[in-house]
């Protein structure tokens, strides 16, 4: 079986407003269709396979009830970057009772996670309809958490972008008779 993560749906009340938000955010704009009666906004975050969607006649559930996560590798640069770009972002923080435990009185601890451990540390935001959003820093992965042959590199599709590399990318012989010199002709065995 594989299943991904492709879209949330973030409630929000002032879907331009909401827009606005998002863009400022630097998220990328992937749809914005409408007619009379509906209207669905999709952004993505940057490096993020996954996307949010909003709008007007999306869903019924109240506007600002969404608690999302965002997985960043470098949580202060990420927080002076959004800060940057007018998001009231809160101090870094990490949980009393370990990541995401709000059971115990005054869950949220002040600072980084005093082990430096991935997965621990946090800053938190909200957009303007009140949906709560936390950066999550994970420098190093559990393992298991990322399968090999199933993962894709974002790197390899922005090269291919940038420099209209065609795909699958192939290398032709066609035109380069010989080899280096060092190397000898084509079909002669590499040896180190």
């Amino acid at each position: 079986m594989s299943m991904k993560l492709e879209v949330v749906i973030v409630p929000v009340s002032d879907v331009d407003r909401a827009k606005a938000f998002y863009e400022k955010m630097g998220y990328r704009l992937d749809i914005d269709i409408a007619n009379e009666n509906f209207r669905c906004i999709q952004f993505t975050p940057p490096g993020s396979e996954a996307s949010i969607i909003f709008g007007k006649r999306v869903t019924s559930v109240r506007a600002g009830s969404a608690e999302l996560v965002l997985a960043v590798d470098d949580l202060d640069a990420d927080c002076d970057q959004l800060i940057g770009r007018g998001v009231n972002v809160s101090e870094v923080f990490h949980y009393a009772g370990g990541p995401f435990n709000n059971a115990v009185e005054n869950p949220r601890v002040a600072g980084r996670d005093l082990e430096g451990r991935s997965y621990f540390s946090f800053a938190s935001f909200e957009d303007p309809h009140g949906n709560r959003w936390l950066l999550q820093e994970i420098t190093t992965r559990l393992p298991g958490r990322i399968d090999s042959a199933a993962t894709t590199f974002n790197s390899v599709r922005i090269c291919r972008a940038r420099f209209g590399v065609p795909r699958p990318l192939t290398v032709s012989t066609k035109n380069a008779p010989v080899r280096e010199t060092r190397t000898g002709p084509i079909g002669t065995p590499i040896t180190w």
